[in-house]
Protein backbone atom coordinates (compact mmCIF):
# COMPACT_ATOMS: atom_id res chain seq x y z
CA UNK A 1 0.00 0.00 0.00
CA UNK A 2 1.12 3.58 -0.73
CA UNK A 3 0.23 5.96 2.09
CA UNK A 4 0.58 9.75 2.02
CA UNK A 5 1.10 10.80 5.65
CA UNK A 6 0.54 14.49 6.49
CA UNK A 7 1.70 15.00 10.08
CA UNK A 8 4.17 16.68 12.38
CA UNK A 9 7.86 15.76 12.42
CA UNK A 10 10.41 15.77 15.24
CA UNK A 11 14.14 15.09 15.00
CA UNK A 12 14.45 13.66 18.52
CA UNK A 13 11.92 11.11 19.67
CA UNK A 14 8.82 9.70 18.05
CA UNK A 15 5.58 11.58 17.42
CA UNK A 16 3.67 12.36 14.23
CA UNK A 17 5.45 11.16 11.11
CA UNK A 18 8.44 10.30 13.29
CA UNK A 19 6.18 7.73 14.97
CA UNK A 20 4.07 6.65 11.99
CA UNK A 21 6.45 6.18 9.06
CA UNK A 22 8.81 3.50 10.39
CA UNK A 23 6.13 1.15 11.82
CA UNK A 24 4.20 1.39 8.55
CA UNK A 25 7.33 0.60 6.58
CA UNK A 26 8.14 -2.40 8.77
CA UNK A 27 4.55 -3.57 8.26
CA UNK A 28 5.24 -3.55 4.53
CA UNK A 29 3.85 -0.23 3.31
CA UNK A 30 5.36 2.56 1.22
CA UNK A 31 4.98 5.90 3.03
CA UNK A 32 5.26 9.38 1.55
CA UNK A 33 5.64 11.78 4.53
CA UNK A 34 4.63 15.44 4.37
CA UNK A 35 5.46 17.42 7.53
CA UNK A 36 3.18 20.01 9.14
CA UNK A 37 5.76 21.05 11.76
CA UNK A 38 9.51 20.58 11.93
CA UNK A 39 10.46 20.53 15.61
CA UNK A 40 13.47 19.33 17.54
CA UNK A 41 11.25 17.28 19.87
CA UNK A 42 7.63 17.03 20.95
CA UNK A 43 6.16 19.90 22.93
CA UNK A 44 5.59 17.77 26.04
CA UNK A 45 9.16 18.60 27.04
CA UNK A 46 8.12 22.22 27.48
CA UNK A 47 10.97 23.43 25.26
CA UNK A 48 11.64 22.86 21.59
CA UNK A 49 13.20 24.39 18.51
CA UNK A 50 11.90 24.62 15.00
CA UNK A 51 8.86 25.91 13.22
CA UNK A 52 5.34 25.15 12.09
CA UNK A 53 5.21 24.58 8.34
CA UNK A 54 2.88 27.03 6.56
CA UNK A 55 -0.04 25.52 4.70
CA UNK A 56 1.33 26.96 1.47
CA UNK A 57 4.49 24.85 1.89
CA UNK A 58 2.44 21.72 2.59
CA UNK A 59 0.44 22.36 -0.56
CA UNK A 60 3.63 23.01 -2.52
CA UNK A 61 4.90 19.55 -1.58
CA UNK A 62 1.58 17.99 -2.55
CA UNK A 63 1.80 19.88 -5.86
CA UNK A 64 5.23 18.39 -6.48
CA UNK A 65 3.93 14.88 -5.83
CA UNK A 66 1.06 15.52 -8.22
CA UNK A 67 3.52 16.55 -10.94
CA UNK A 68 5.11 13.11 -10.66
CA UNK A 69 1.79 11.72 -11.89
CA UNK A 70 1.42 9.36 -8.94
CA UNK A 71 -1.83 10.47 -7.30
CA UNK A 72 -3.47 7.39 -8.82
CA UNK A 73 -1.04 5.17 -6.90
CA UNK A 74 -2.04 6.52 -3.47
CA UNK A 75 -4.10 3.95 -1.55
CA UNK A 76 -4.52 6.00 1.60
CA UNK A 77 -4.04 9.48 3.06
CA UNK A 78 -3.26 9.76 6.76
CA UNK A 79 -3.30 12.97 8.79
CA UNK A 80 -2.50 13.64 12.43
CA UNK A 81 -1.36 16.68 14.42
CA UNK A 82 -2.00 19.66 12.19
CA UNK A 83 0.06 22.46 13.71
CA UNK A 84 -1.52 25.74 12.60
CA UNK A 85 -5.22 26.09 11.79
CA UNK A 86 -4.44 26.77 8.13
CA UNK A 87 -3.29 23.16 7.65
CA UNK A 88 -6.89 21.85 7.68
CA UNK A 89 -7.61 23.47 4.34
CA UNK A 90 -4.41 22.07 2.82
CA UNK A 91 -5.31 18.55 3.95
CA UNK A 92 -8.91 18.74 2.69
CA UNK A 93 -7.67 20.10 -0.63
CA UNK A 94 -5.11 17.29 -0.95
CA UNK A 95 -7.76 14.66 -0.19
CA UNK A 96 -10.11 16.11 -2.80
CA UNK A 97 -7.43 16.25 -5.47
CA UNK A 98 -6.22 12.70 -4.82
CA UNK A 99 -9.75 11.27 -4.79
CA UNK A 100 -10.50 13.05 -8.06
CA UNK A 101 -7.75 10.89 -9.59
CA UNK A 102 -8.29 7.77 -7.47
CA UNK A 103 -11.79 7.57 -5.92
CA UNK A 104 -10.80 4.33 -4.15
CA UNK A 105 -8.19 6.09 -1.99
CA UNK A 106 -9.22 6.23 1.67
CA UNK A 107 -8.59 9.17 3.98
CA UNK A 108 -7.83 8.40 7.63
CA UNK A 109 -7.91 11.34 10.03
CA UNK A 110 -6.46 11.14 13.52
CA UNK A 111 -8.25 14.12 15.12
CA UNK A 112 -5.49 15.03 17.57
CA UNK A 113 -6.89 17.34 20.24
CA UNK A 114 -5.92 16.01 23.65
CA UNK A 115 -6.54 13.22 26.12
CA UNK A 116 -8.43 12.49 29.31
CA UNK A 117 -5.40 13.25 31.50
CA UNK A 118 -4.20 16.47 29.88
CA UNK A 119 -7.44 17.81 28.41
CA UNK A 120 -7.42 19.63 25.07
CA UNK A 121 -3.86 20.74 24.23
CA UNK A 122 -4.30 22.24 20.76
CA UNK A 123 -5.33 25.76 19.77
CA UNK A 124 -9.01 26.56 20.34
CA UNK A 125 -9.32 26.98 16.56
CA UNK A 126 -8.41 23.36 15.81
CA UNK A 127 -11.36 21.31 17.22
CA UNK A 128 -14.07 23.20 15.27
CA UNK A 129 -12.00 22.88 12.09
CA UNK A 130 -11.62 19.15 12.64
CA UNK A 131 -15.33 18.70 13.36
CA UNK A 132 -16.72 20.93 10.62
CA UNK A 133 -14.14 20.73 7.83
CA UNK A 134 -11.84 17.71 8.11
CA UNK A 135 -13.82 14.85 9.68
CA UNK A 136 -16.72 15.21 7.18
CA UNK A 137 -14.39 14.22 4.31
CA UNK A 138 -12.70 11.36 6.20
CA UNK A 139 -13.39 7.68 5.57
CA UNK A 140 -11.69 6.62 8.82
CA UNK A 141 -11.13 8.51 12.08
CA UNK A 142 -9.05 7.33 15.04
CA UNK A 143 -9.89 9.47 18.09
CA UNK A 144 -9.16 8.46 21.64
CA UNK A 145 -12.21 8.25 23.89
CA UNK A 146 -11.73 11.83 25.13
CA UNK A 147 -11.43 13.19 21.57
CA UNK A 148 -14.53 11.28 20.47
CA UNK A 149 -16.55 12.98 23.20
CA UNK A 150 -15.01 16.38 22.44
CA UNK A 151 -15.68 15.93 18.73
CA UNK A 152 -19.32 14.87 19.03
CA UNK A 153 -20.42 16.57 22.24
CA UNK A 154 -21.67 13.20 23.53
CA UNK A 155 -20.84 11.61 26.90
CA UNK A 156 -18.49 8.63 26.56
CA UNK A 157 -18.33 7.09 30.02
CA UNK A 158 -20.10 3.79 29.30
CA UNK A 159 -19.84 1.44 26.33
CA UNK A 160 -23.36 2.34 25.25
CA UNK A 161 -22.54 6.06 25.37
CA UNK A 162 -19.32 5.51 23.45
CA UNK A 163 -21.14 3.54 20.75
CA UNK A 164 -23.73 6.34 20.50
CA UNK A 165 -20.91 8.88 20.14
CA UNK A 166 -19.39 6.73 17.39
CA UNK A 167 -22.74 6.78 15.56
CA UNK A 168 -22.80 10.57 15.89
CA UNK A 169 -19.29 10.72 14.45
CA UNK A 170 -20.32 8.47 11.55
CA UNK A 171 -23.21 10.82 10.86
CA UNK A 172 -20.61 13.56 10.28
CA UNK A 173 -18.93 11.53 7.54
CA UNK A 174 -16.55 8.64 8.30
CA UNK A 175 -17.73 5.04 7.92
CA UNK A 176 -14.96 3.57 10.08
CA UNK A 177 -14.13 4.74 13.60
CA UNK A 178 -11.35 3.43 15.84
CA UNK A 179 -11.64 4.61 19.46
CA UNK A 180 -8.50 4.22 21.54
CA UNK A 181 -7.90 4.45 25.30
CA UNK A 182 -11.40 3.26 26.15
CA UNK A 183 -12.07 3.07 29.89
CA UNK A 184 -15.51 2.32 31.30
CA UNK A 185 -16.89 1.64 34.80
CA UNK A 186 -17.47 -2.09 34.24
CA UNK A 187 -13.92 -2.92 33.16
CA UNK A 188 -11.12 -3.81 35.56
CA UNK A 189 -8.56 -1.15 36.47
CA UNK A 190 -5.76 -3.20 34.90
CA UNK A 191 -7.45 -3.34 31.49
CA UNK A 192 -7.77 -0.83 28.67
CA UNK A 193 -9.75 -1.31 25.47
CA UNK A 194 -9.96 -0.25 21.83
CA UNK A 195 -13.25 -0.12 19.98
CA UNK A 196 -13.48 -0.30 16.18
CA UNK A 197 -16.71 0.26 14.27
CA UNK A 198 -17.09 -0.28 10.53
CA UNK A 199 -20.57 0.67 9.38
CA UNK A 200 -22.90 -1.24 11.72
CA UNK A 201 -20.33 -3.80 12.90
CA UNK A 202 -18.50 -3.09 16.15
CA UNK A 203 -15.49 -4.87 17.65
CA UNK A 204 -13.80 -4.57 21.03
CA UNK A 205 -10.34 -5.68 22.15
CA UNK A 206 -8.93 -5.55 25.68
CA UNK A 207 -5.25 -5.37 26.60
CA UNK A 208 -3.45 -5.02 29.94
CA UNK A 209 -3.28 -1.42 31.13
CA UNK A 210 0.24 -0.10 31.58
CA UNK A 211 0.37 2.74 34.14
CA UNK A 212 2.15 5.29 31.99
CA UNK A 213 1.67 7.47 28.90
CA UNK A 214 4.11 8.09 26.09
CA UNK A 215 3.72 10.71 23.39
CA UNK A 216 3.35 9.20 19.95
CA UNK A 217 1.54 6.01 20.93
CA UNK A 218 -1.67 7.29 19.39
CA UNK A 219 0.19 8.19 16.19
CA UNK A 220 1.56 4.65 15.92
CA UNK A 221 -1.89 3.22 16.59
CA UNK A 222 -3.60 5.35 13.94
CA UNK A 223 -0.90 4.56 11.38
CA UNK A 224 -0.90 0.79 11.90
CA UNK A 225 -4.68 0.54 11.96
CA UNK A 226 -4.90 2.52 8.71
CA UNK A 227 -2.25 0.40 7.02
CA UNK A 228 -3.79 -2.90 8.11
CA UNK A 229 -7.29 -1.79 7.14
CA UNK A 230 -6.10 -0.69 3.69
CA UNK A 231 -4.35 -4.02 3.20
CA UNK A 232 -7.08 -6.36 4.47
CA UNK A 233 -10.33 -4.37 4.26
CA UNK A 234 -11.13 -6.02 7.62
CA UNK A 235 -11.65 -3.86 10.68
CA UNK A 236 -11.39 -6.98 12.87
CA UNK A 237 -7.99 -8.00 11.53
CA UNK A 238 -6.76 -4.40 11.60
CA UNK A 239 -7.83 -4.05 15.23
CA UNK A 240 -6.23 -7.32 16.32
CA UNK A 241 -2.92 -6.63 14.58
CA UNK A 242 -2.79 -3.06 15.87
CA UNK A 243 -3.60 -4.00 19.46
CA UNK A 244 -0.89 -6.66 19.41
CA UNK A 245 1.85 -4.42 18.02
CA UNK A 246 1.04 -1.35 20.11
CA UNK A 247 0.86 -3.31 23.36
CA UNK A 248 4.24 -4.92 22.74
CA UNK A 249 5.74 -1.54 21.80
CA UNK A 250 4.40 0.05 24.98
CA UNK A 251 5.42 -2.92 27.10
CA UNK A 252 9.00 -2.73 25.80
CA UNK A 253 9.07 1.03 26.42
CA UNK A 254 7.63 0.66 29.92
CA UNK A 255 10.05 -2.07 30.95
CA UNK A 256 13.01 -0.01 29.71
CA UNK A 257 11.70 3.11 31.53
CA UNK A 258 12.31 5.03 28.32
CA UNK A 259 10.82 8.49 27.94
CA UNK A 260 10.52 7.94 24.19
CA UNK A 261 8.88 5.03 22.38
CA UNK A 262 11.33 2.26 21.53
CA UNK A 263 10.31 2.04 17.88
CA UNK A 264 13.54 0.66 16.47
CA UNK A 265 14.05 -1.85 19.27
CA UNK A 266 10.44 -3.04 18.82
CA UNK A 267 10.39 -3.20 15.03
CA UNK A 268 9.66 -6.93 14.81
CA UNK A 269 6.28 -6.42 16.49
CA UNK A 270 5.21 -4.23 13.54
CA UNK A 271 6.40 -6.72 10.94
CA UNK A 272 5.09 -9.79 12.77
CA UNK A 273 2.29 -9.03 15.29
CA UNK A 274 1.88 -11.83 17.83
CA UNK A 275 -1.96 -11.64 17.62
CA UNK A 276 -2.13 -12.44 21.33
CA UNK A 277 -5.46 -10.67 22.02
CA UNK A 278 -8.90 -11.85 20.98
CA UNK A 279 -11.37 -9.45 19.36
CA UNK A 280 -15.02 -9.57 20.40
CA UNK A 281 -17.79 -8.57 18.02
CA UNK A 282 -20.50 -6.65 19.88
Amino acid sequence: MNILSIQSHVSYGHVGNSAAVFPLQRAGHEVWPVHTVNFSNHTGYGDWGGMMVPASEVTSIIDGIERRGVFGQIDGILSGYQGGPDIAGAIVDAVRRIKDVNPEALYACDPVMGNAKSGCFVSDEIPPLLRDKVVPVADIITPNQFELGYLTGHPVETLEQTLAAVKAAQDIGPKTVLVTSVKRPETADDVIEMLAVDGDRAYLVATPFLPFKRNGSGDVTAALFTGHYLETNSVKVALQRTASSVFDLLSNTFEAESRELLLVESQEVFAHPRMQFSVEEL
